[in-house]
């Protein structure tokens, strides 16, 4: 199972705490004599991630029936949209499936009104992006509240670190967002 991180490990706990309305997905919480107690000189950061001895990891995961656990999103990566949950991984894989997108990072964006919106930042390798291509094919497979209102595209691949994953903080700073696309 390609799309699993695998079982527990005999000596650890897991449990998985609600974080919106969908039952089958929470955070994934660990606890055990493996599982670090505190931060080294950090009680601020230890009181925040290690609550009543069980470890909150910040990943986002359902488990199968076979107690296989999927990671399905970081929890600093869903945003909320007026109180809808939009999962940034399911609005990306849309977006990297869209016909002249070859990368693409979503994003929240801070809004007074709806607390966040959707962002995405878009690469099209040696395709330019048609953005209102790119929407109109978001709005055929996602919710509404789920289809970016802000849209920039950029000319260069995303940053990446040496494994591969997007370095989501670093665009947070980079990305200005300009007007809303609808």
């Amino acid at each position: 199972h390609a799309d699993s991180v695998g079982y527990a490990v005999p000596s650890v706990d897991l449990g998985v705490v609600a974080v919106g309305d969908d039952p089958l997905t929470g955070e994934l919480v660990a606890r055990g004599a493996n599982v670090t107690g505190s931060y080294w000189n950090r009680p601020e950061a230890t009181s925040a991630t290690i609550v009543d001895g069980w470890l909150h990891t910040g990943d986002v995961v359902r488990v199968d029936d076979a107690g296989r656990v999927h990671i399905v999103d970081r929890l600093k990566d869903i945003i909320n949209r007026g109180g809808e949950n939009v999962s940034s991984v399911e609005v990306e894989a849309v977006l990297l499936s869209a016909p002249g997108v070859a990368e693409a990072c979503v994003l929240a964006v801070p809004d007074e009104v709806m607390g966040e919106k959707v962002g995405a930042v878009l690469f099209g390798g040696a395709d330019t992006v048609d953005v209102a291509a790119v929407l109109d094919y978001c709005r055929d497979r996602l919710a509404d509240y789920e289809v970016p209102q802000y849209v920039t595209v950029v000319h260069s691949a995303l940053p990446r670190n040496a494994g591969g994953k997007l370095l989501k903080g670093r665009l947070r700073e980079q990305v200005r967002w300009g007007e809303p696309w609808r």
